[in-house]
């Protein structure tokens, strides 16, 4: 079984993990701060963006994985990780740029995330369905 373009969407996925997570320790150098955020502001939007990202990802691309281990075709699986990328992409833009309030880019980033991991739980329900009868 290989998993080929999931693995793609989890390697950029790792990627987006990282630079969010160097964003982090850089604030937390530059204001000296070892554990928490000291209600520094900057250092608590970087700590929710990255934790945002570390909460969604691991279903989204669990999901992503088993429908392509269970056969989704690759334009599927591509529309949905470009998708789910596009989303998460949104989602720092938006929360960054918002300052953690309402920004149209948080709004999307969150509805497209959701709208991703929800049509891969209805796919793996229906293969699996469809595999059980």
């Amino acid at each position: 079984m290989s998993l080929m373009v999931s693995g793609l969407y989890a390697g950029l996925t790792g990627l987006l993990f990282l630079v969010l997570a160097y964003r982090v320790v850089r604030l937390r150098r530059k204001f000296k701060i070892g554990l928490g955020s000291a209600d520094n502001a900057a250092l608590e939007l970087a700590i929710r963006v990255h934790g945002n990202l570390l909460e969604n990802a691991p279903m989204a691309l669990l999901l992503l994985m088993l429908a392509e281990a269970n056969g989704l075709s690759q334009p599927y699986l591509h529309a949905l990780g470009s998708l789910w990328l596009v989303a998460r992409l949104l989602h720092v833009i938006g929360l960054n740029l918002g300052r953690g309030g309402y920004h149209f880019g948080r709004f999307w980033g969150v509805l497209l995330t959701w709208t991703v991991i929800l049509t891969l739980v209805v796919i793996n329900l229906v293969i699996s369905m469809a595999t059980l009868a």
